[in-house]
């Protein structure tokens, strides 16, 4: 199987300078396109027959022009931040796994980066959140200084620094999940996660992003590959969080605020996240999906099944106590003018 492997360099001044140049061979393909875009359109004033090439035309074409006149390696060097890295692609034998694991349900949150059903937590780091104070500071730094200076030069070098800390903190904790889930199960279930839709959600975006879900699930899909497992995407409207994972009957509504899964039929209590792991780790096509408890979603219960009435509920019982009591007054001075 082919592997890629990527490692930090560091280089001497001249080889840094060296980087440099291969590094500006990106302006050099935009600028190439660009002049063959405006040919194509002079060409077009008088041929209109001749078609303007796409990006995809663009991209073969340069390619086979760089083809033509060199070699290309196997390799990519890039730069992040003040760093230096190489990627090369080598071919390897797929590892040696066992042949009985077990099939496991994760599920992916905000709180936690992940909770599996067989009890494991994997904790998120939340670098965003922890170097958010220090990128705020950076970033008025960068705003005051003036543009084209090298006070500002160094200013976005900072920022820059910080970005990819935040960077690796991530995906570090993502790359040991996802390498410890294949390699120890033969089947991983995870939630299809409709991740667009959710940094949609102003108040939940930010902690959403940080927890890198859908680099979480790229990397799955070639690490399961490489072990030798599954992935398995759960439908995502089967409601996880909202069936006992103990009885399988119950269904109602919980709010992300309630992290205690109280189930009000066989009164199994559990974790939120290990409840919604274990009932993915169940999961299949056509499962039967209880439907949605008459008693849940009164107005007088709560997500969790307990007694208790809702702010809106208490103002109408509230306000009708008030017409109540006005009315009997009322009446009671219009019984006292016929005495």
């Amino acid at each position: 199987m082919l592997l890629s492997f990527q490692t930090a360099l560091i280089p001497n001044n001249k080889q840094e300078t060296l980087f440099r140049k291969a590094s500006g061979v990106a302006r050099h393909a935009y600028n190439w396109a660009n002049a063959t875009i405006q040919n194509v359109l002079e060409i077009r004033k008088d041929d209109k027959s001749v078609k303007i090439p796409s990006a995809i035309d663009l991209h073969k074409k340069l390619v086979a022009e760089i083809k033509s006149q060199h070699d290309v390696p196997n390799c990519v060097i890039s730069r992040q931040a003040n760093r230096w890295f190489i990627a090369i692609k080598y071919e390897t034998e797929q590892p040696t796994v066992f042949s009985d694991r077990p099939t496991v349900g994760v599920d992916i949150g905000i709180k936690e980066l992940a909770v599996c059903s067989d009890g494991k937590v994997f904790s998120n780091p939340k670098a965003y959140r922890r170097m958010s104070k220090r990128l705020k500071r950076s970033q008025r730094r960068v705003s005051k200084k003036v543009k084209g200076s090298k006070n500002r030069s160094k200013a976005v070098r900072k920022l820059a620094k910080i970005h990819a800390k935040v960077s690796n903190i991530r995906q570090d904790a993502i790359h040991k999940l996802t390498h410890h889930l294949p390699k120890n199960h033969s089947e991983v279930r995870i939630e299809d996660l409709h991740v667009k839709a959710f940094l949609k959600n102003h108040k939940l975006a930010g902690a959403i992003a940080d927890c890198g879900m859908y680099e979480f699930q790229r990397q799955l899909e070639y690490k399961t590959e490489k072990f030798q497992s599954k992935l398995i995407l759960v439908d995502r409207f089967f409601p996880s969080s909202q069936i006992c994972s103990n009885c399988g009957n119950h269904r109602h509504k919980m709010p992300l605020k309630n992290r205690v899964y109280i189930c009000p039929d066989c009164g199994h209590t559990e974790d939120r996240d290990l409840n919604a792991a274990k009932n993915i780790e169940r999961w299949f096509e056509g499962i039967f999906i209880p439907s949605r408890s008459d008693l849940a979603v009164s107005s007088t219960v709560s997500a969790c099944g307990v007694d208790k009435p809702l702010k809106s509920h208490l103002e109408t019982t509230m306000n009708q106590e008030v017409n109540i009591k006005t009315a009997h007054v009322q009446l009671s001075l219009d019984l006292g003018s016929f005495g």
